[in-house]
């Protein structure tokens, strides 16, 4: 489909994201925070269907100088009952999920192993472990990269839950709809600090479901009807708030890291491209779409995001596989292959295993 083209010569506000007013009469509903935001989730949804626009770029120019984004929020699909969830990525379990995006929600992010890369508002954060990282519900933020050891706690915790929990001066900052300086909100835990809530956060994984499913569905199920569900849901948001708090107190504490890294416009432009599904350009193409050589492309890529070009195009490949095969049509793995973008099926095979340690048909769930 050929971009929308604005020949005029205004310039556009930032990218925006579109929120509910908590004021806004929403019928029955008891939290009308979280309802109105997933009514105007929807209405998007059905806006963006009925013109046939796509969801992030909707309006550009031919040269790609000026752009204009509406980021619609992600539905994590939290279920009636639930105040949030949990669960553990682990790189050699989870499909890469690195579209850029939001959601109504507060994340948490512990580091248990390895390193962990993000991109909010063109910098790269990496992050070691026994880090402690928030993303607020404004903060678009993209998952880049997970080290090949990594393990990582996710946590996220319904407007709802946090008005009920945090009452007091002392934690009004998780109110908050976006960090108050640039850049993520962080902390170094002392080891004390970071075994106590990393033994918190496993105790509360008893009774969730396997973790190949958690993981495989990215905890909340992308582009599929899963939604995350729990043995003990009561227990879980009991534990959801005392966790919130505890991590708190730990973040008011701890000491700050700041290792942010500024991103060449040809290397924010390359990742939006490519989180976009532009996978058929080859490096010549992108980079020509970039402004750039091949090979300054390829080498600031590789200098400020951490991993090669090559790889991180082979993660997009393997989201979108995953997206495909489990999609209701039930594509043949061979088809879903194919449209992801591998050339190849060995190409294919290569890229699983070298991500998961076996092969599709070893880990692949039955289609």
């Amino acid at each position: 489909m050929p971009p929308y083209v604005m020949t005029s010569s205004w310039r556009p506000p930032d990218p925006v994201s579109v929120h509910a007013s908590t004021d806004s009469p929403l019928g029955s509903c008891p939290n009308n925070r979280d309802c109105g935001d997933k009514a105007i989730f929807s209405f998007f949804q059905s806006l963006l269907s009925h013109y046939n626009l796509p969801a992030k770029n909707v309006f550009s120019t031919d040269a790609q100088k000026l752009s204009y984004f509406v980021h619609v929020l992600e539905d994590l699909k939290l279920r009636k009952g639930y105040d949030g969830f949990l669960y553990l990525v682990e790189s050699t379990r989870h499909p890469p999920k690195l579209k850029s995006h939001h959601h109504v929600e507060l994340e948490l992010n512990l580091v248990v192993r390895g390193t962990v890369t993000y991109v909010l508002s063109g910098r790269r954060f990496t992050f070691q472990r026994r880090t402690l990282l928030w993303l607020y519900p404004e903060q678009e933020h993209q998952l880049v990269d997970l080290s090949n050891d990594a393990q990582n706690y996710v946590a996220v915790f319904k407007p709802s839950l946090i008005d009920r929990s945090c009452r007091t001066e002392a934690y009004l900052g998780l109110k908050r709809k976006t960090n108050e300086h640039d850049g993520v909100l962080n902390t170094v835990l002392e080891p004390d600090s970071f075994d106590l809530i990393r033994k918190t956060m496993d105790s509360l994984m008893r009774g969730s479901l396997d973790p190949d499913v958690l993981n495989r569905e990215a905890g909340f199920g992308v582009g599929s009807a899963f939604s995350y569900e729990h043995g003990d849901p009561d227990g879980l948001n009991a534990g959801l708030h005392h966790l919130l708090l505890l991590c708190w107190r730990s973040q008011r504490t701890g000491r700050v890291l700041g290792d942010a890294v500024a991103l060449h416009p040809a290397v924010r432009r390359a990742l939006r491209l490519l989180s976009e599904g532009d996978s058929s350009q080859d490096l010549g193409q992108l980079a020509e779409s970039c402004g750039v050589s091949e090979s300054y492309l390829s080498r600031t890529f590789r200098r400020q995001i951490g991993v090669p070009l090559s790889r991180y195009r082979n993660s997009l490949r393997l989201s979108r596989f995953w997206e495909l095969y489990r999609q209701p049509e039930q594509k043949t793995l061979a088809e879903a292959v194919y449209a992801a973008g591998f050339g190849s099926y060995a190409q294919f095979y290569k890229v699983f295993t070298q991500a998961y340690g076996r092969g599709p048909r070893a880990c692949l769930p039955a289609n």
